[in-house]
């Protein structure tokens, strides 16, 4: 009897880990952070917890697949629309770096500090690496724009591979 009671426990606990990770991680993309991983380890956690019975390898190896695909599109999706706006492979460059330290300079704001920081990051660092190589302010700050547009894109692209990940989570607690 003893043994179900600590089951159905750590189940309930797992659960609930589950969605309180998954949402907070949902929260964390818009933000800048690392969203998807947390919702990662919130299966990885549900699976451990319930000693993986309906967390399978595949499954693992599919939603680590789904979070590293997440951040090559963030970085991408930067560079692209950098270029899709005029600007050069620099300007990626710029928008990259200038969104990285962005981020980081804008933590000390509340809540929404590191989107600001990282969407001007992108833009001045597309614009500056840009300026240095084109030397058109016109070309630069479309650039910057297309920067900002890429940062805003992958953000969406994002939350909908979270969303993805949540529904998979979802079918583990359900399973």
């Amino acid at each position: 009897m003893g043994g179900r009671v600590r089951i159905k426990t750590m189940t309930i606990l797992a659960i609930a880990l589950l969605i309180g990770l998954g949402l907070v991680g949902l929260a964390m993309i818009p933000l800048g952070l690392p969203g998807l991983w947390v919702m990662v380890g919130g299966i990885l956690a549900y699976g451990w917890l319930t000693e993986f019975r309906t967390v399978s390898v595949v499954m693992i190896a599919i939603l680590l697949a789904i979070a590293f695909l997440g951040e090559i599109i963030d970085n991408w999706l930067g560079f692209r629309f950098a270029k899709r706006y005029g600007g050069s492979t620099r300007s990626g460059w710029g928008a990259l770096l200038g969104g990285l330290v962005g981020a980081v300079i804008g933590v000390p704001v509340a809540i929404i500090g590191s989107v600001i920081g990282a969407l001007l990051g992108s833009f001045i660092g597309a614009a500056v690496f840009e300026l240095s190589y084109s030397r058109h302010a016109g070309v630069a700050a479309r650039a910057g724009w297309g920067a900002v547009m890429g940062r805003i894109a992958a953000a969406a692209v994002k939350i909908a591979l979270g969303i993805v990940i949540a529904v998979i989570g979802l079918f583990a607690a359900l399973s």
